[in-house]
């Protein structure tokens, strides 16, 4: 699966952006909200990236920071909601309001979003209510900044199922001088074993 693509902006129409990433033009579709970000064309760029593999296409979704595709994952999971509504609702609210429309249970803001009728709105207040119990982004939280080795291995334990609180005391507890990321993983694996 393709996590993320570095390359030169080589085209941005919205919703559709090309990146160029050695020669190869990758076609991907962001929310407005990574397009808002983005810089002029020729310039580099890093997005996160969402593959989904259908029968007949592979699809390509950016986003300019992980609580973005955090968010867009957990609206894929809501029953009736595709990517198309997912990107129309990252488009149409930042995140920190979307998190007040479901904590505030307000259906009326949220069928004002391009695809959102009531009833996907309904089913978006009831199921995301528990999703966003949690934070969107661990990392900042942590304290660690992207690309370090303490912040790859905080992202690795989350996805092994770890809660990001969990993960971030087990990785503070082992973080030391130069270690790498696989030996960051190792001890705090090692360490909750121990719990």
């Amino acid at each position: 699966m393709i996590g993320s693509l570095t390359g030169v902006l080589a085209e941005k129409s919205p919703p559709r952006l090309l990146l160029d990433v050695g020669g190869v033009g990758y076609d991907i579709e962001a929310p407005m909200s990574t397009f808002y970000d983005l810089p002029p064309l020729g310039e580099r760029v890093r997005l996160l990236i969402h593959q989904v593999v259908r029968e007949d296409a592979l699809l390509l979704y950016g986003f300019g920071s992980p609580a973005e595709r955090t968010l867009f994952r957990h609206l894929l999971k809501v029953s009736g909601v595709g990517p198309r509504i997912a990107l129309a609702i990252l488009s149409g609210v930042s995140i920190d309001v979307f998190a007040q429309l479901v904590h505030a249970q307000d259906v009326a803001a949220l069928t004002k979003i391009p695809g959102v009728g009531r009833k996907t709105a309904e089913r978006l207040l009831v199921e995301m209510r528990d999703r966003l119990q949690e934070p969107l982004t661990p990392i900042a939280d942590s304290g660690a900044p992207a690309g370090t080795p303490e912040s790859e291995a905080l992202h690795a334990l989350v996805a092994l199922g770890y809660k990001p609180v969990e993960a971030t005391r087990l990785i503070k507890s082992v973080a030391g001088d130069s270690r790498s990321t696989e030996d960051l993983i190792r001890s705090a694996l090692q360490n909750a074993g121990r719990n």
